[in-house]
């Protein structure tokens, strides 16, 4: 019994030496004495291995370790070369993904941008529901990695914006949710005075709450989302305005028979929705911006945008240049706003509408 617990001692001693080993390879000098002095009494205390043995393998792992210093750094102090040993290390990059997006089209993106960068990225989803504060939280702390959201000049200087507009410009292009009853009043809207008779709702937390305010309408706004429906049915405002790519699903998954999308009215404004990263994942937000590029480059984004949003049929639908544009401005766009590159955007910025 005794013979076997020695041998075991001395097997696990033999396993502390990958321990005492990463020790050497990860700290300064003094640390490494300091550490490696604790860990050859405890596994002498532990086994009964001699102090000379002890010694013969610390000398074993100092020469392996410094090994490599020693012909760059002859003329060198041995403080010089540790500090260039030490500068090579760098900790692994990880390549799991955490994200709160949950949508088709911007995941299936993101995945694609990732693909096109680096093949071992993988993405993580969430379940928890947040709100964009919380999400931007999260971000600041490194629990999520990337989510996405229209852009204000708060957001890109908290976390990384990709600024490559995720929808090309339509989620900024709005229509209009509204009573049915009002349907006669909506159609007669012709000038931005007009339009400023009439009270819209919005998320407080959705940048666009900002823009509206800032164009002179008045807003009413709720800190949750799913509140603006009965909000508005119940005549505390009068419009509630979303992406033109959303607005049909949206309102099919609050189904009221006393609201309707308006046919009438096009808002519009330059707000891009970008993917944003974690301040602590800058390698990544390089990553998704390659990826983007080269999808771009090559036409593959345009490809998968049309298809998956299913543009052409949008386009019918909505009949966007047959409506009254109302354009706002964006007070605090980001100069860096890639606004020059035509290929990132659709054409409908350029469009007259109805007179």
């Amino acid at each position: 019994m005794a013979i076997h617990l020695a041998v075991a001692m001395r097997v696990i001693a033999m396993g502390m030496t990958s321990v005492i080993r990463y020790v050497f390879t990860r700290t300064t000098t003094l640390i490494i004495t300091k550490r490696a002095a604790c860990w050859s009494l405890f596994i002498m205390a532990l086994t009964g291995l001699s102090a000379s043995s002890l010694a013969v393998f610390a000398a074993d792992i100092a020469s392996s370790h410094f090994a490599a210093n020693s012909n760059s750094n002859s003329n060198s102090g041995s403080s010089d070369a540790i500090k260039s040993d030490v500068s090579h290390i760098q900790a692994p990059i990880s390549k799991t993904i955490v994200t709160t997006i949950q949508q088709t089209w911007q995941l299936n993106l993101l995945k694609e941008a990732l693909r096109r960068s680096d093949s071992g990225y993988q993405v993580q989803q969430m379940s928890t529901q947040m709100n964009q504060k919380r999400k931007v939280e999260e971000a600041l702390a490194g629990t999520v990695d990337v989510f996405w959201s229209m852009t204000s000049k708060e957001l890109e200087e908290t976390v990384l914006p990709v600024r490559i507009p995720l929808f090309k410009g339509l989620l900024g292009n709005r229509l209009l949710i509204i009573r049915k009853a009002d349907e006669t009043r909506f159609a007669k809207v012709k000038t931005m005075a007009d339009f400023r008779q009439l009270k819209a709702g919005q998320n407080r937390y959705w940048p666009d709450a900002t823009i509206l305010e800032a164009n002179g309408l008045p807003v009413v706004t709720s800190y949750q989302y799913t509140n603006l429906y009965p909000m508005l049915e119940g005549g505390r405002f009068d419009y509630l305005a979303l992406g033109a790519q959303e607005i049909g699903e949206e309102l099919a998954s609050h189904p009221d028979p006393a609201l309707k999308v308006d046919s009438h009215i096009l808002l519009q404004y330059r707000s891009p929705a970008y993917f944003f990263v974690s301040p602590k994942r800058p390698e990544l937000a390089a990553a998704i911006l390659a990826g983007l590029e080269s999808m771009v480059s090559d036409g593959s984004f345009d490809e998968m945008f049309n298809r998956e949003l299913k543009i052409e049929q949008l386009y019918r639908e909505a009949k966007f240049e047959q409506r009254v544009i109302i354009r706002l401005d964006t007070p605090d766009l980001s100069p860096l706003t890639p606004i020059e590159r035509k290929e990132l955007w659709l054409d409908l910025f350029s469009m007259q509408g109805a007179k």
